[in-house]
């Protein structure tokens, strides 16, 4: 039976209390389910917090979800940016097992000037240290979310991260379409995208969604992500709906537009006009 989760990218612009635990009451009011905390720049949220977080998240039926800080890269020539890289998703994995999330979503890496396959093996043995320290310090339940990129110079299209799901127990992919949609230089197949999803027998599918802009890569047939944008027609979000609604997922989608819950709300009304009940 699907059941779809649908909730911002962060605090509500429209929350007054500008606090995570004020941005979970704000979802609440809004009738939306699902927050995902985001590390921008850093943890910030202490062992403690994260649990008061995530006691008042349960309390109010709403799913979280994590997203480690920016800036990863595990491919990096440079030592210090990788142990940074790692201690970071470490960081987010802690807080996320302490508040109730069941994943912690990362652009894990660059391919910085490694041949595909070689930045496949960097990545997969890396993840495999990050995910082995990870149970060494007892985090147990949550999903390290590799993210689907929108850029020719990140490792991250769904065939690297699936393959790589398929090899690394503990990881699992995290689709955005909308950086599929500008990678792919302007299309997107949304059945083709979750056929490749499927063989992964995923119980619960995290997703991100917005609009974007994005820039052709010359003579590649490819592009780049420039910006995400509201919600429009690049890429188009209903016939993602009736994707979902027909394969029965279960699903989260978080809205990482400019316009974080207004978009998830508008989300929200397009499943509701297919039939969905929340």
């Amino acid at each position: 039976m699907t059941k779809i989760w649908l909730g911002p990218a962060g605090i509500p612009l429209t929350a007054k209390d500008r606090t995570t635990i004020g941005g979970l009451k704000r979802v609440a009011e809004l009738k939306l389910n699902a927050l995902e905390i985001e590390f921008v720049r850093k943890v910030y949220l202490d062992k403690k917090s994260a649990e008061e977080v995530g006691k008042i998240a349960k309390e109010l039926g709403i799913k979280l979800s994590t997203h480690a800080p920016y800036f990863l890269n595990i491919c990096s020539g440079k030592k210090q940016t990788v142990e940074a890289t790692k201690r970071f998703i470490l960081d987010s994995m802690d807080r996320a097992q302490a508040m109730g999330a069941d994943v912690v979503v990362a652009h894990i890496a660059y391919y910085s000037g490694l041949e595909k396959k070689k930045a496949f093996e960097v990545v997969k043995r890396e993840v495999e240290n990050i995910l082995d320290e990870a149970r060494t310090h007892g985090i147990e339940n949550v999903f390290l979310g590799l993210e689907t990129t929108g850029k020719v110079s990140q490792f991250g299209t769904v065939e690297e991260i699936v393959n790589l799901c398929k090899k690394v127990k503990g990881c699992t992919i995290v689709l955005d379409p909308a950086h599929i949609y500008a990678r792919n230089a302007g299309k997107i197949d949304y059945g083709e995208m979750l056929d490749k999803v499927e063989q992964l027998k995923l119980k619960h599918l995290h997703m991100h969604f917005s609009g974007i802009k994005w820039n052709p890569v010359k003579a590649t047939g490819f592009g780049n992500e420039r910006e995400h944008m509201p919600i429009n027609n690049s890429p188009p979000f209903e016939p993602l709906a009736k994707e979902i609604l027909k394969r029965k997922l279960n699903v989260t989608i978080i809205s990482e537009s400019p316009v974080l819950e207004k978009d998830a709300l508008k989300m929200k009304t397009i499943f509701e006009k297919l039939g969905y009940k929340f």
